[in-house]
């Protein structure tokens, strides 16, 4: 008896143009939107330059400047950085000449490409999206089905609507309970690295079920899928519920008829009962702590009453080795307290946690507090939508009057291609999706966290527990 379908495969399904390869693996794919930044889209642009090409449809895309741009507080134009200049001009001049809209340094509604699709509601449920950037994932959380894709892949889009997109393996990752007071999506996503480890999920499709992520909201599940990405997967979805409908009602602003069809549809995508999954990973909420790294790639965590370990006792020769070299650059110690690791600087932002949600969280350990003396601390929203809302409610007075930067928009400090990186040796509580060597700057040591936990590492100088702080806001 055939098994029913996942929900990734009903979404591929749909999105099959044709089978390139007789076992039907290998697909032309249409692809419904993209968004594009100044950093990934030149040489696809280029090409279709030099191909003689148009942009088949122009409206399906949207451009976003948010990777080279400075985010001072008091935002102009100008770049400090030519190199930066040149990307933004040139990323400018392709999109008014191939006809595709683009939110600027100084448009109203420019912000990090994963927070300003979903917030302009160009995210729905059942799209295919494929960008230029590894944490498209991110759209999941509305049931989307989004990847990333190289230069070669972007211009083939732009001038066919389609991909050429090899089929994935489907993962269930279950995650049951209630969640603790004070850990987060973000530390979920991290317990689940940490366990299936870097490349766990390589070629697979993640969708996260069961009642914690049904408890989560919109934006702590874009957390989750956003990360999928950490643990290999390339595809990472949930099933659309009410919660996500409501998020998306006042965004997408369909007439009312329309509306309610398109949600008696969108109630259909979810996996049959009797699907079959190449692999199923459970986690029990209630077990999971607040998380942070302590190495040099997303999946060497660990809770944060937990101490450095010791690669001595690692028996795998690979693993030790990558772990004694992780701790060499990160300049720790094994049996160091991890509550006990002092850091140099603090930054919430990313893609991962910048939206709204994740600001209240951070503003609610930082109210009444003051950063610790010789850490500089910077708070980057995710979109300048978010920053009006935040500003709305009083977030920024509570940051600035902690001793936190509250800047403009953009991916700062997540990667060192613009103004805001890390200085050799410096330490960094991070709200960011990755650690890497030199991923903040060359020489910067960071430390992946909710944006509570970099609060309140913040104001404690050192890395420390969230839950030792009462919330207040």
């Amino acid at each position: 008896m055939t098994k029913g379908r996942t929900l990734y495969d009903k979404i591929v399904d749909a999105h099959r143009v044709r089978d390139l390869d007789p076992e039907g693996r290998l697909v032309l794919l249409y692809v419904d939107r993209t968004v594009l930044n100044e950093y990934t889209s030149p040489q696809a642009f280029s090409g279709l330059r030099e191909a003689g090409r148009a942009v088949w449809r122009p409206e399906a895309a949207l451009g976003v400047v948010d990777h080279v741009n400075p985010t001072a507080p008091d935002r102009g134009a100008e770049m400090s950085d030519a190199g930066g200049a040149r990307q933004t001009a040139y990323f400018a001049e392709n999109c008014r000449d191939f006809g595709i809209p683009i939110y600027d340094v100084l448009h109203p509604l420019q912000g990090i490409e994963h927070v300003v699709m979903p917030e302009t509601g160009r995210v729905m449920p059942g799209m295919v999206l494929g960008a230029g950037d590894s944490h498209t994932t991110t759209y999941g959380a509305l049931g989307a089905l989004g990847f990333g894709i190289g230069t070669s892949d972007i211009e083939h889009y732009l001038a066919t609507q389609t991909v050429i997109y090899r089929r994935l393996r489907s993962m269930r990752v279950r995650v049951d309970g209630g969640l603790p007071i004070g850990v987060t999506p973000k530390d979920v996503i991290m317990a689940l690295i940490r366990d299936i480890g870097a490349a766990g999920a390589t070629g697979f499709a993640i969708e996260f079920t069961g009642s914690a992520i049904e408890a989560m909201s919109v934006e702590g599940r874009m957390t989750i899928c956003n990360m999928a990405v950490e643990c290999g997967a390339r595809g990472a979805l949930v099933a659309p519920d009410d919660k996500a409908f409501d998020y998306l009602a006042p965004r997408v602003g369909l007439p009312t008829d329309l509306w309610r069809k398109a949600v008696e549809s969108w109630r259909t995508l979810r996996s049959a009962p009797d699907a079959a999954f190449d692999r199923e990973v459970a986690l029990v909420a209630e077990h999971v702590e607040p998380m942070v790294t302590w190495g040099t790639s997303p999946d060497q965590a660990a809770p944060i009453g937990g101490v450095v370990p010791d690669p001595a006792l690692e028996p795998d020769p690979g693993v030790r080795r990558d772990m004694a070299r992780a701790l060499a650059y990160m300049g720790l110690a094994p049996g160091q307290r991890l509550d006990a690791i002092p850091i140099d600087r603090a930054f919430i932002g990313s893609c991962t946690n910048a939206r709204l949600e994740d600001l209240r969280a951070a503003a609610s350990v930082v109210k009444g507090r003051k950063v610790a003396p010789g850490v500089r601390a910077m708070v980057v929203p995710g979109s300048s939508q978010v920053r009006r809302d935040a500003e709305a409610e009083g977030l920024d007075r509570l940051f600035r009057e902690a001793g936190f930067e509250w800047r403009q928009s953009g991916c700062s400090m997540c990667l060192a291609m613009n103004d805001d990186v890390l200085v050799p040796g410096e330490r960094c509580a991070s709200s960011t999706n990755r650690n890497f060597e030199g991923r903040q700057g060359a020489g910067g040591r960071t430390h992946l966290m909710s944006p509570a936990m970099v609060a309140a590492a913040a104001v404690t100088g050192r890395l420390a527990d969230c839950r030792s702080f009462t919330p207040e806001v």
